[in-house]
């Protein structure tokens, strides 16, 4: 199962979670299904079925919008981590 990485400021969402296994094949697959799971993350992670701008996901350590964005591909080893973009002055 892939493991997604759950960020502190996305927790409270996410049932307390720091990270959640889930039975994907792409990244869009895991987000969907994380977002089935813990509901108070839709519009934060997907919105109308994409990233937001704000949020950056990686996949072994790897950008996914380098590769094939939500259709980059999971195997059960992989390790997706959901990284909002920071901003402040």
């Amino acid at each position: 199962m892939t493991m997604v990485r759950i960020p502190p400021v996305l927790r409270p969402d996410a049932g307390g979670q720091r990270q959640v296994t889930v039975d994907a094949t792409t990244v869009r697959e895991a987000l969907k299904k994380l977002v089935a799971e813990y509901p108070g993350l839709e519009g934060r992670v997907l919105i109308e079925g994409r990233l937001p701008e704000y949020m950056n996901v990686f996949v072994d350590g790897d950008d996914v919008r380098l590769h094939a964005g939500l259709e980059t591909p999971v195997t059960q080893d992989s390790a997706l981590l959901i990284l909002p973009a920071v901003a402040g002055g």
